[in-house]
């Protein structure tokens, strides 16, 4: 098969996969994951159940696909190198910000809270898949600063917890509640700066990196 066929199969499998992901998480908030059948999201989706079961040979492998792609970054960003605190953080808290933006994020932690009486397994493939990679790059990247000297931590899992909490209890909690929360890219940005300033104040050590001033 040429380079052309191939590229082009592979973008219809792509767009396919992306409309199967789509009804999934329709069909999840519509009438529960217990609910919803691969034949059903098929059906909404408009593909085969073959295409679909090709991809996804069961409901708990299509969800994993979901956490795995909502928490994904566009180019999978490694974490900042240690050096400067305020410019790494602030790396690091604005492609957290983006991740919680996205319509999915808020859509995927509906389903999970939904049907978490009913199937833990989907707040575990959540927490596990989803959020605690993004929390160890954080904790690895405050180890690498501590590390380097730049910063005196002496509980990076904690200190990684304040900082992301900083920025989710004010750009994505409050959408789960409070509906038509929305956030504005500047305030969105001004959370990420107050976020990086408090810990820099917190731990980073007096020298070049360690400014909280403009």
């Amino acid at each position: 098969m040429s380079q052309v066929g191939t590229t082009y199969h592979q973008r219809v499998a792509q767009e396919k996969r992306a409309l199967i992901v789509a009804a999934a998480t329709a069909l999840f908030l519509e009438l529960g994951y217990d609910r919803t059948s691969l034949a059903r999201i098929a059906e909404r989706s408009g593909v085969s159940r073959a295409t679909l079961f090709k991809q996804f040979p069961t409901k708990a492998a299509l969800f994993d696909a979901m956490v795995t792609e909502s928490w994904s970054s566009a180019d999978e960003e490694e974490a900042p190198p240690a050096g400067d605190v305020v410019e790494g953080l602030g790396t690091m808290g604005r492609r957290y910000a983006e991740l919680l933006g996205r319509p999915q994020m808020t859509d995927l932690f509906r389903i999970v809270i939904a049907e978490l009486p009913r199937f833990p397994e989907l707040a575990n493939a959540q927490f596990s898949q989803g959020k605690m990679p993004y929390f160890e790059s954080v904790r690895g990247y405050l180890l690498a600063e501590h590390e380097a000297g730049t910063v005196r931590v002496d509980d990076v899992d904690l200190a990684a917890t304040q900082f992301l909490g900083m920025i989710s209890n004010y750009v994505f909690w409050p959408t789960l509640l409070v509906p038509g929360w929305q956030v504005s890219a500047d305030r969105v940005a001004q959370v990420v700066d107050e976020a990086v300033r408090t810990i820099a104040a917190r731990y980073a050590v007096a020298g070049p990196g360690s400014s909280t001033d403009d």
